[in-house]
Order: C-alpha cells, then structure tokens, then sequence
C-alpha cells in the first residue's frame, strides 16, 4: 500500500487517481487545512471503489505510528506542507515547523515501520533565480523565499539519511507550475481564499467571482512582456510521481532529483488567451507593477526525468485550459 501524505490536496487527488489507475492501493493522510473530504469523495466516484483516508497531523508522533501500524506501507509519496510563498515569509516558523518538523516526523515513524522508499514533493522554488533557462537539475540551489527554504533543506535531510542508511531509496520532484484538472471534472484545484497561482484566478474571474484579473509586470525582457513560465497539466504531473514511485519500488537504492515540466515557457498572457479560446469567456485583465520576488523566465529542462524515470510531459497549454476549465464550470464554488 502507498501513503500519500496531503492525499486529500490539489495534487494528492490526482496523483492518487492516477496510482489507482495504475493497479496500486493507496491510503490518503491529510490534515484538510487546505483541502476538503468531499474531494475524497469524488476521487471514490473516479475510482469506483471506497479509498481509505486518514485525517491527522504530519507532526504528530501518535498519528504517525498509528497511521503504520494500521496500515501494510510499502511507500510514501510525501506532499503534506504549506505552499504559499507570500505567506511564507509572514509567518516563517509556522512554515519551518509544518514542513520540516512535520517531515521529520514521518521519517522517523517511517524508520520505525522499517519504511524506506519515498517520493518528496519538492519545486522548483529550490532553484530561486536561475542564471538561466531551461533549468537543468544542475543548476544552483538559491531559494529565495521561505517556501523554498523549507522544501531545499528537506532535500538535504534526505539526502544526509541515505548516507546514512544507504538501503533508503528517494525522489526528489522539483515541479514547476501545476495547472488543469482532471479530464472528468470531479477534482480539481480550490485554493482557500484569493488565489495564490494564476490559473485558478483565471478560472474564477471567468466564472464571476473575481472581477479582473491583475498580471504582475508588463515590461519584463520577454516578447509580450509578461513573465514566463513553465505550466504543467496535472495529470502530467501525477504520471511524473506514478513514475517515480515505481522507480522506488525497483529499489535503486539513491537518492534522483528530476525537474517535473514541459521544457516550454509560456507568458501570463499566452495563458489568458488559451484560456479564453478553451472557455469562450473574455478575461478582463490589466497591468501592474511588478511583485516582488518575481523573475523575468522561468522554465524546466525536463530531459533528465525523461531518461531515469521514462517520463515526459504529453499534454499542451490547450489542454491545461479546457480542463480547468471544465473543472471551474461544473463546480463554480469549488469544492463547497
């Protein structure tokens, strides 16, 4: 059985779908601060069979245990964590208390449970602002924000434990931008409150809950001169961690970071015009200033993910767009 901590997430629902698809039998470990149950719900009706799910704290001990000693855990795909990078600079000890304690946490009940094969959730964020793209998983690693301080030093954990214990088997997946839904439009993204990513903000001001859409910088060195990045369907993404995971389950017995993208940089207003010819709706948008700590370019060179793991993004920027939005109007609320 597979562990999928954050299950009940963004992410975590479709990566669980797709492992379901796949032949695997997972349990979802979630604390739903950023989630809903009636997301697991709708994974059961894409599943067509019940899916365990556990409500608990990733830096509970008790939790931890008992979650191992409940269930048969051959491997855990580790998402649980806070992901806003504004927020993580507000309240930095929260983050580095959820995301780094809470990691340490399941490592440890992971070596009690005699547990060593896992797939972390990291970002791209580790890279900061690259000298260049696409990134290679070469590149320097220079978060710039707490968010990706937090996700860089679980990195380092982890690779410090397979020095350690050099029977552990990890991936470690540097992600770039998640966007779409799943194809059947039961899950998809819902952030809690005003969104923090592009996409679902996209969705919702075409949805009428949000009047406009405000794009950060028009005067960037890029040919619209809004900033580029590199946007990957979800399910692209889910796949990426399926890969993953089986390459654990081979027991290499190394650690791998492999960047999860497309290799293809797209600017906010290439997405906006996608997104209004998948939808029909116009996009009311204007231009502001720059947000701080936001970068020219930014996109992946996946090419190393393609050659260890076998995986390579198959699904295009139209794509990305007529599944969130298919996702967005059939569930204008979201979740609720």
């Amino acid at each position: 059985m597979i562990l999928l901590t954050g299950g009940a997430g963004y992410i975590g629902l479709h990566t669980a779908a797709v492992l379901i698809g796949a032949g695997h039998e997972v349990v979802l470990f979630d604390n739903f601060s950023n989630s809903k149950p009636l997301g697991v719900e709708r994974l059961e009706a894409i599943a067509g069979r019940p899916v365990p799910c556990v409500q608990g704290d990733v830096r509970s001990r008790q939790d931890m245990d008992g979650l191992f000693d409940q269930h048969s855990i051959s491997a855990v795909v580790h998402f649980a964590g806070l992901k806003a990078v504004g927020e993580s600079a507000e309240q930095p000890l929260r983050y580095y208390d959820n995301n780094v304690t809470g990691t340490l946490v399941l490592l440890e009940a992971m070596i009690r449970a005699e547990v060593r094969r896992i797939v972390f959730s990291s970002s791209a964020c580790v890279y900061g602002d690259p000298d260049f793209s696409p990134v290679p998983e070469s590149a320097a690693l220079r978060p710039a924000n707490t968010y990706g301080r937090t996700k860089l030093m679980v990195e380092e954990i982890l690779r410090d434990l397979h020095i350690a214990a050099p029977d552990w088997s990890i991936a470690l997946l540097r992600y770039f931008n998640p966007v779409g839904a799943h194809p059947s439009g039961l899950i998809g993204e819902d952030p809690n409150g005003i969104p923090n990513n592009l996409m679902p903000f996209v969705t919702q001001v075409a949805v009428g809950r949000r009047p406009e859409l405000r794009v950060f910088g028009g005067d960037y060195p890029t040919p619209d001169g809004t900033g580029v990045r590199d946007y990957i369907h979800v399910m692209d993404l889910a796949e990426g961690h399926r890969a993953a995971l089986d390459w654990t389950l081979c027991d290499p017995r190394e650690v791998l970071a492999a960047n999860l993208g497309t290799g293809c940089g797209y600017s906010v207003l290439d997405l906006v015009k996608a997104f209004e010819r998948a939808s029909g709706q116009a996009i009311p948008h204007r231009i502001v200033a720059r947000r701080a700590g936001d970068v020219a370019a930014n996109w992946a060179d996946p090419s190393f993910a393609g050659q260890r793991l076998g995986w390579t993004a198959q699904r295009t920027l139209d794509d990305m767009c007529r599944d969130a939005w298919n996702w967005q109007r059939q569930n204008p609320r979201g979740f609720a």
